[in-house]
């Protein structure tokens, strides 16, 4: 073997060898219960890796390694979400087509994925924006239409009315067009859903049965948004017509303290009053300007008009003012919601800013309420009283809501309800790059679906779109066609579907790619996934939207499992240190770690040596420019360091803070590593690393000692693999060094090249997973090929010698008043009586006891005895 270690040698010569001979591709075998199928979520082809995908796909790739060792028939699988938005600005910013932009971008990371060496079975990749994935989105889309569980209605969209587009909720900034600058409006258009609420109580109730992070089913129940209220409405009368104003609630107790009601400015009744009152009519328009998502709707200021108009409240008989809202959405309920400012914030503060009644209804024992400041019992559902509610006073806020919900029910005005907060999926989008949806306008024959025989729908590549709408509605190639039904002249629909239908079942088709069908036999046989890993900013729609593809696809007779993963691990951001200076204007220019000094004076630019500021430590970042470039940390100290320091740093759950003089350790150690069995190449070849025999043979106790150190140590990395805390086995496996490298007298005598060889060989097995190359290289050179008769990747996992941990005597951490003063060796199964005898004989007792009587005693079984005085 070679005198130095070179990791580009090393690295290239074991990446040659394992596609050389398909190393990673997984084959189904009859034991389904052997197999292991983990997924990490598929990248987006932005152009580089970046350290936070270096990090989830090593996750992946030590797991997959580990449990092939095991002897599990593991398959890990990788492909590209390569349709979405980035790539229609990228093409708009380089004047090239998304799909070569995308292509491009595709094999440099690929390139960069093999550099890393990631146990991929490449047979399987799959690509979102090719035409033979996406026609099974297509051909979904029509089954799904068929079954009625896709439907068209119009939905409220952001739109541009320069550049004459829809924007997602992304591209509007401070309530303008991200490109053109122009004021956003929202519009009504026609749009196609996905009923995902059909499934809503499915979905809250599957959530007890996965292996998920408890955050996330918080997060995707919060979402969910089961809720048990009130559904009623407020009595009034228009244009000679009797109506009602239906609201829902969770708080029918509060109902006696209703000042206002606000609706949506979509709603029918503002664009009723709106006739003849421009004010109204003004704010109506003000409102339609805002952004669509809720997340928008929850931070912007909350504005309202008041209309004139009264609706009577259903138990007082009184008059209710009708308030338009900025902030009620029409998309949530009916549009409508109650305004109790004495029990809710949001009215609380909408009350303060217009001067609007106070009334307090529930108490919570002795506090005082003021009208003045919020406080947060005023909302306390739980433990709250009536009062200054008529009948209902005393009864406790449940009892009330019974109550109230009986009257509303015998007068024909409510009920209770179940509510979710929930929403079907609407998944049109007004874009180019996606999957077109496959459906053709008839001036005779209305919107009529595709004929499968004629799917796919291929989406032109060599469009460049230039802001200005959608630029397949300028495509005649792609719009004209003839009806399927009639044969007269008709369009092509022109709108795309959301990316993330893309998303929702790519690891179906990783099963089984090759298929003529959208999935076959081999899907259940992987799925589901046994592990899914992924960023925690998937928590919500992503696997969601899962999770209900899988239950689409159950009821269709597609697939046999309801789930998509059975256990998720959701991997932690990568951190690093920010720098910027701020101009006069307060616009801050980033700067680069690699870029500034860190002195004891502060922080410099090394150009020209002037101060910056530091930002702290934030997630990896191109806006914060505190990035690491992977393929520059690869090309510099090798994959395996880069392997080793990402998993070494932080548990796979928890953020990692960025280190460089963690990834100079990382690589210290592999040379270490190597160093040492170039340094002992003769007595480790000379060696058997045969347990059998050592059991056999007479040891030393230096031999007996280093043994019983390997496989304790080994013991706790095997629970840690279990775990998934790759931080400890790569401690592990440092110790593990350390101790062979300390060993001088373990190598010597009849049976020391044996030992040698039999401990250094399950670092290797244990290192492994993780630095794959440096591992299977020396494996190979040192001869453990030979004798185990595989490679390292195929050699199953030799485990814990229990026979090397059994021992005769056990060593004592000695205490005295809870000091550590020495060490007490003992027979292993000395009695609680010998090892206080021996610790009270020991030297450092009569040293550090200062004379006095032993008050007590205390031993911890195979740990410590502390003698206290």
């Amino acid at each position: 073997m070679q005198e130095k270690y070179v990791p580009a040698d090393v690295e290239s010569a074991a990446q040659a060898q394992w596609r050389e001979h398909h190393v990673y591709q997984a084959v189904e075998t009859p034991d389904q219960d052997n197999k292991f199928y983990c997924v990490s979520m598929l990248p987006y082809p932005s152009g580089k890796l970046h350290m936070g995908h270096v990090r989830n796909y090593t996750i992946n790739d030590v797991m997959a390694r580990y449990l092939r060792m095991q002897g599990r028939n593991v398959l890990m699988p990788m492909g590209w979400d390569a349709f979405g938005m980035p790539a229609e600005n990228a093409a708009m910013a380089n004047n090239v087509p998304p799909a070569k932009w995308t292509y491009d971008n595709i094999a440099y990371m690929k390139k960069q994925m093999e550099s890393m060496g990631l146990a991929i079975d490449w047979s399987r990749e799959v690509t979102t924006c090719k035409p033979d994935y996406y026609r099974w989105n297509q051909w979904l889309f029509l089954k799904l239409l068929e079954k009625g569980v896709v439907y068209k209605k119009t939905g409220t969209v952001n739109w541009d009315p320069i550049d004459q587009t829809v924007l997602a909720n992304e591209q509007v900034i401070d309530g303008k067009g991200w490109r053109s600058g122009a004021t956003v409006e929202k519009r009504e258009i026609p749009m196609y859903y996905m009923r995902i609420t059909q499934y809503a109580d499915e979905l809250l109730a599957d959530l007890d049965g996965l292996g998920w992070p408890e955050r996330v089913k918080v997060m995707q129940q919060n979402w969910i948004g089961k809720s048990f209220g009130v559904n009623f409405g407020f009595p009034y009368e228009i244009d000679g017509e009797s109506k009602l104003l239906r609201v829902f609630t969770t708080r029918a107790d509060t109902i006696m303290g209703v000042t206002f009601v606000a609706v949506a400015a979509e709603h029918p009744l503002a664009t009723r009053l709106a006739r003849n009152k421009p004010e109204l009519q003004q704010f109506i328009d003000e409102c339609k300007r805002g952004g669509v998502a809720e997340a928008d709707v929850a931070t912007m200021e909350k504005k309202g008009k008041p209309t004139g108009f009264h609706v009577t409240h259903p138990l007082t008989q009184e008059r209710i003012e009708v308030w338009i809202g900025n902030y009620v959405l029409m998309s949530y309920g009916e549009g409508a919601v109650m305004g109790v400012p004495a029990h809710d914030e949001r009215d609380f503060a909408f009350a303060l800013k217009y001067a609007l009644p106070v009334k307090q209804v529930v108490a919570v024992g002795d506090n005082a309420y003021s009208t003045t400041v919020w406080a947060e019992w005023y909302g306390d559902k739980e433990n709250g009283r009536l009062i200054q509610s008529g009948k209902y006073d005393g009864l406790t806020s449940k009892e009330a809501i019974d109550a109230i919900a009986t009257d509303l029910k015998d007068l024909g005005l409510g009920d209770k309800q179940v509510t979710w907060r929930l929403r079907d999926w609407g998944i049109s989008r007004q874009r180019y790059w996606g999957t077109p949806i496959p459906i053709i306008h008839c001036a005779h024959c209305g919107d009529v679906p595709v004929p499968e025989k004629d799917l796919p729908v291929v989406l032109p590549e060599d469009l460049v779109p230039d802001g200005a709408g959608n630029p397949l509605a300028k495509s005649a190639a792609f719009l004209n066609v003839k009806c399927p039904t009639c044969g007269a002249d008709a369009r092509r629909e022109t709108d795309t579907m959301d990316t993330f239908v893309d998303s929702s079942w790519y690891f179906y088709r990783y099963a089984s790619p090759d298929a003529t069908t959208m999935v076959d036999a081999r899907t259940d046989y992987w799925m589901p996934m046994d592990m899914y890993i992924g960023g925690i900013e998937h928590a919500i729609l992503h696997l969601l939207y899962s999770r209900f593809w899988a239950k689409a696809c159950r009821d269709l007779g597609l697939i046999k499992f309801g789930e998509p993963a059975a256990n998720l691990l959701t991997q932690g951001m990568v951190l690093n240190a920010t720098y910027y200076r701020e101009d006069a204007s307060g616009k801050r220019t980033w700067y680069n770690p690699l870029d500034v000094t860190v002195t004891a004076d502060g922080a410099v630019l090394k150009t020209d040596g002037e101060p910056v500021i530091s930002g702290g430590v934030e997630k990896m970042s191109k806006s914060k420019n505190n990035g690491v470039d992977p393929q520059s940390l690869i090309d510099s100290y090798g994959a395996d360091t880069a392997r080793l320091f990402t998993m070494f740093a932080a548990p796979p759950e928890q953020s990692l803070e960025w280190a460089d003089s963690g990834v100079e350790g990382a690589s210290r150690f592999l040379r270490r590593l190597w160093n040492f069995a170039y340094t002992h190449a003769d007595v480790l070849k000379r060696g058997r690393a045969d347990r059998a025999a050592l059991r056999a043979a007479t040891l030393s106790d230096a031999q007996k000692a280093l043994r019983l150190e390997i496989h304790s140590v080994l013991k706790q990395a095997e629970f840690d693999f279990q775990r998934i805390q790759y931080n400890t086995v790569v401690s592990a496996a440092m110790k593990m060094l350390n101790a062979i490298e300390g060993a001088k007298q373990a190598a010597e005598g009849e049976h020391g090249a044996n030992v040698l060889r039999e401990t250094y060989g399950v670092l290797l097995q244990l290192l492994y997973p993780v630095v794959p190359h440096i591992t299977v290289t020396l494996w190979d050179e040192l001869g453990y090929r030979a004798e185990f008769g595989t490679d390292l990747l195929d050699t199953r996992w030799q485990g814990v010698d229990e026979k090397a941990l059994d021992v005769s005597e056990v060593e004592l951490v000695l205490q005295i008043n809870g000091k550590v003063r020495g060490a007490l060796t003992v027979a292993k199964d000395a009695t609680r009586d010998v090892i206080e005898q021996a610790a009270l004989a020991h030297e450092m007792f009569e040293r550090f006891g200062n004379g006095q009587a032993a008050k007590k005693v205390i031993v911890v079984p195979g740990r410590l005895v502390n003698v206290v005085v």
